[in-house]
């Protein structure tokens, strides 16, 4: 009797229908923040460099907020630590959910992203410190090491709309991972004066919105004051707050508990926190941050040359253009080889890397650490956001010219993916061949 040969693993796999389905909703919402992200960064930019540019500044450094709670913060302030935990909660919802109920439980599926997404960070880093090694610059190493993946599909609506679903689920997964890292190494390495006992003090809160929420209460009057409390105490710990934003994430329970009818009787709060919170994220929460981190004064062309001569804007720019894809390449390329993986029907090498060029956009991310790294303000602040800025528009114009030339080839995958010859709302490709 002939057995059926295994499978064998594919790099770029397809995921499931439902999978598939919930990932086409999630980017449709943050292209349309990308395109709102990209609106709020030309704005900025526009308004900082002309002849009102003293009133951008004297917006950002606008105090507001209780002096008794050590909150009265600048507006710059308040976008980067309370709009940004927005941004990481949700990205901490996106990625508990993907490594709990999604495809990327299985260890072969997650391997791809998760590696994929370390050499990402690693690689940009490591080029960034061999180009200011011995500087003052040096402490800026984790700029250049975040995908800005609002951006990145910002671009892809205009440059790759056919772009495979298994291409795009790749590029979200590597984000959200790569997101993750970047806040543990601000947690760790960008935390001065860290005060333990509020750091402590924040574990009551969080510890009674785990509880809650385990026992699925949504209540907002209840949630969100312990969400207020944990983020306000993590703040005063030194730590940045957009920690907290990850923290009470994870806490959010992603299948029911048997008591509530077990894990096959339906979704936990975290797609439900994750559909009320993902809008506000992408279309508030990362523009206005952008309006408010991206404003910088170039001066000129001689300005931009001052600029991109610093050390840092130099290990940022190559960090991005050529770390990036460089770091996504390796890794995706060695898991291939010792898995002995074949890419997905259709796919070449040649997409992978003008995936991994587009991975170089990044924005909200880098904004964030160049600030924390140089000090708000600071001329190598400035540099920084000149340095983030040219980077992503180099990475976006290289993987425009790389995804464009494979057009035809996604239309025609695209086509497969959406053919349904027996009409059950299931294009055929996800259909199961037994």
């Amino acid at each position: 009797m002939s057995q059926t040969p295994p499978r064998r693993f594919s790099v770029f796999d397809r995921r499931s229908w439902p999978e598939t389905r919930r990932i086409a909703a999630i980017l449709r919402q943050e292209t349309i923040g990308g395109a709102l992200l990209l609106a709020a960064t030309v704005l900025a930019l526009a308004w900082a460099n002309s002849p009102w540019s003293e009133s951008y500044q004297s917006m950002l450094s606008y105090q507001v907020g209780p002096s008794w709670a050590h909150l009265n913060l600048t507006l710059a302030q308040w976008t980067a630590d309370g709009l940004l935990a927005i941004f990481f909660f949700v990205a901490g919802l996106e990625l508990k959910r993907e490594f709990v109920a999604g495809d990327l439980r299985d260890p072969r599926r997650a391997a791809v992203p998760v590696l994929a997404a370390v050499g990402g960070v690693a690689v940009p880093a490591m080029l960034y410190t061999l180009v200011n090694l011995g500087g003052d610059a040096a402490r800026g190493w984790a700029i250049p090491t975040a995908t800005d993946i609002a951006f990145a599909l910002a671009v892809l609506a205009v440059i790759g709309r056919h772009l495979p679903s298994a291409l795009r689920t790749f590029l979200l997964t590597l984000a959200v991972v790569d997101d993750l890292i970047a806040i543990v190494i601000i947690a760790i390495v960008y935390t001065r004066d860290l005060r333990v006992l509020p750091l402590l003090g924040a574990l009551v809160p969080l510890a009674v919105f785990t509880l809650l929420v385990q026992r699925r209460v949504r209540s907002w009057w209840l949630l969100l004051p312990l969400a207020a409390a944990t983020w306000t105490l993590v703040h005063a710990s030194g730590v940045h707050a957009t920690v907290a934003g990850v923290l009470l994430g994870f806490a959010v329970p992603v299948v029911r508990s048997k008591r509530a009818g077990g894990p096959d009787a339906g979704p936990g709060l975290a797609e439900h926190f994750e559909h009320r919170w993902r809008p506000l994220s992408a279309a508030v929460a990362v523009p206005v941050f952008a309006f408010f981190s991206a404003g910088v004064t170039i001066g000129g062309l001689n300005g931009l040359t001052d600029a991109l001569s610093d050390r840092a804007a130099v290990g940022i720019v190559i960090g991005l253009v050529v770390g990036k894809p460089l770091g996504i390449m390796t890794a995706t390329y060695l898991v291939a080889r010792f898995t002995r993986a074949t890419l997905d029907d259709g796919l070449a090498w040649v997409d992978v890397l003008g995936l991994a060029v587009l991975a170089g956009i990044g924005f909200t991310v880098s904004l964030l650490i160049g600030e924390l790294a140089f000090g708000t303000g600071s001329t190598r602040d400035d540099h920084v956001k000149i340095a983030v800025l040219t980077g992503s528009l180099l990475a976006a114009l290289l993987a425009a010219v790389a995804l464009r030339l494979r057009n035809r080839v996604y239309r025609r995958i695209q086509e497969a993916e959406t053919v349904d010859r027996d009409h059950d709302g299931i294009p055929d490709v996800y259909q199961d061949p037994a």
